[in-house]
C-alpha cells in the first residue's frame, strides 16, 4: 500500500517541554553515533502528542536524531502504526478484519464506522471527532470481532455495541473496554471449565480493562503531564553520592550541556549494566563544526561560492538542505572541491559533520561529485531534477 504524506500539513512542530524531556532521555539509551536508534519512540511521541505524523514532526525528529529526512520518512511510511494523515480528535477506531474477526462480523463493523463516522477509511467524521480503518489482525482472535479504540481492545462486539461506544466517546465518556458481551477475559462463552477458585478474588475487570477504568482513560493521548517522566538507567548515584539528573523533568529542559544531536554531555558514572552510558564527559563543541585536531587533514575551502555562484549540493546523494548549509559553512560550495577530496581530506570532513558523521564515506560523495563536476548527471542527480526526491 502506498503512503503519502497529507496534502494538508501544520506550519511548524515542537515537543512539549515534558514530551521533549523524554525525548532526550530516550536518545541517551544509545551510545553516541547511534542516535537513529531512538526514531521510533521519538516518532510515536510525536504522534501522541499531535494525534499524528506531520510532515514538521518528521523534520524535527530527523534534526533532534542528526538524520536525513528521507530516512525518517522511510521509517514513518513503513510501519502502520504510524498516521500520516489527521485522525479524529477524540478516537481513530481501529477495526480488525482479519480472518477471525471477518468470519465473526467485523464487516458489519467497518459498514457501522462508514454510517456514523466516514464513508472511506482515514476521513474525518463532519464534526472532526473520529476517523476509522481496517487494520490486520490484533492478535485478539478468540474475543473476535474487535476493534482498537485509543490504547485499548474493544472485544465481542456486536454491531449495536458499536454503535454504542461511538456514541458514548462523542459525549466525553470512556466505555470500558475489554470484552462487551459479559465476559471477563477470553474464557468459554459458557463460563469458566477450571480455576473457578480463581475467580472468587479477581478484580471486577481483566487487567488491562482494570487499568483503563482505575485511571479513568483509555484514549487519552500521552502528553508528558500523566504521571512523573523517568529514564530508569539514569535513576542513580555517581561514586561520591550525588545524584545524576534526571533528564526526564522538565524542569532541567532548558538549562543542559547538550550537543547539536540532542544528547546529554553532562558526565555521568557508568554502572556494567550492558547499557550505554547516560552521558559522555563534557566535550568543547564548537557550533561551527571546525575542529582542527580532527583525524586527517583539512581540504582548501573557500571564502564564498565563485562567481558564478554555489553549485547545488543536494545533486549529491545523501546532502539535504541541512547537510548542503553545513558544507557551504565549513567552505565548501562547488562539485570540483569535493570531487578533489584525497583520503585524508574525506577523513576530515566525515569528522567534521556534526550529527552527520561519516557521510562522505557512506555515500561516496567524492565519485558522485566527479561525475558531476565533469558535466555528466547520476541517476540521483537525475531525479533531483524531476521533483521525484523527497528533501
Amino acid at each position: 500500500m502506498l503512503r503519502r504524506l497529507s496534502k494538508e500539513q501544520p506550519d511548524s512542530f515542537a515537543f512539549t517541554p515534558a514530551n521533549l524531556a523524554w525525548a532526550e532521555a530516550q536518545i541517551t539509551k544509545y551510545p553516541e553515533g547511534r542516535q537513529a536508534s531512538a526514531v521510533i519512540p521519538l516518532l510515536w511521541r510525536a504522534q501522541e502528542q499531535e494525534g499524528w505524523l506531520t510532515r514538521p514532526a518528521i523534520e524535527g525528529v530527523a534534526d533532534m536524531l542528526g538524520m536525513a529526512y528521507m530516512r525518517v520518512l522511510e521509517v514513518a511510511s513503513f510501519y502502520f502504526m504510524f498516521q500520516l494523515q489527521p485522525v479524529g480528535t477524540v478516537a481513530h477506531i481501529q477495526v480488525c478484519g482479519t480472518t477471525s474477526c471477518m468470519i465473526c462480523g467485523a464487516e458489519d463493523l467497518i459498514g457501522v464506522c462508514k454510517d456514523k463516522i466516514a464513508a472511506k477509511a482515514h476521513m474525518l467524521s463532519a464534526d472532526g471527532k473520529f476517523s476509522w480503518e481496517e487494520v490486520e489482525c490484533l492478535g485478539s482472535c478468540a474475543n473476535a470481532p474487535m476493534a482498537q479504540i485509543g490504547k485499548d481492545y474493544y472485544e465481542d462486539l456486536t454491531t449495536a455495541r458499536m454503535a454504542e461506544i461511538l456514541d458514548e466517546l462523542a459525549d466525553g465518556k470512556v466505555p470500558v473496554p475489554g470484552p462487551q458481551n459479559g465476559r471477563y477475559a477470553a474464557e468459554p462463552k459458557m463460563g469458566l471449565t477450571s480455576l473457578q477458585e480463581y475467580a472468587k478474588d479477581r478484580p471486577q475487570y481483566n487487567a488491562s480493562a482494570q487499568l483503563a477504568v482505575d485511571i479513568g482513560d483509555s484514549i487519552k493521548r500521552i502528553d508528558g503531564t500523566e504521571v512523573p517522566l523517568t529514564a530508569p538507567w539514569q535513576d542513580r548515584s555517581d561514586k561520591k553520592g550525588d545524584a545524576v539528573p534526571d533528564l526526564s523533568t522538565p524542569e532541567l529542559a532548558d538549562d543542559r550541556p547538550v550537543d547539536s544531536t540532542g544528547i546529554d554531555k553532562r558526565e555521568a558514572p557508568v554502572e556494567s549494566t550492558g547499557r550505554p552510558e547516560s552521558g559522555a564527559p563534557a566535550e568543547a563543541a564548537s557550533d561551527k563544526a571546525t575542529a582542527e585536531d580532527a583525524p586527517g587533514v583539512k581540504p582548501a575551502t573557500l571564502s564564498g561560492a565563485r562567481d558564478g555562484g554555489p553549485d547545488d549540493l543536494k545533486m549529491i546523494k545523501g546532502v539535504g538542505p541541512k547537510l548542503e548549509a553545513l558544507l557551504n559553512e565549513l567552505g565548501f560550495y562547488h562539485f570540483d572541491q569535493i570531487a578533489a577530496w584525497t583520503g585524508d581530506e574525506i577523513a576530515w570532513v566525515d569528522q567534521n559533520l556534526q550529527g552527520f558523521k561519516g557521510r562522505v564515506t557512506r555515500d561516496d560523495w567524492v565519485s558522485q561529485a566527479q561525475t558531476l563536476a565533469s558535466g555528466g548527471e547520476t541517476e540521483f542527480a537525475s531525479r533531483v531534477k524531476k521533483g521525484d526526491v523527497y528533501e
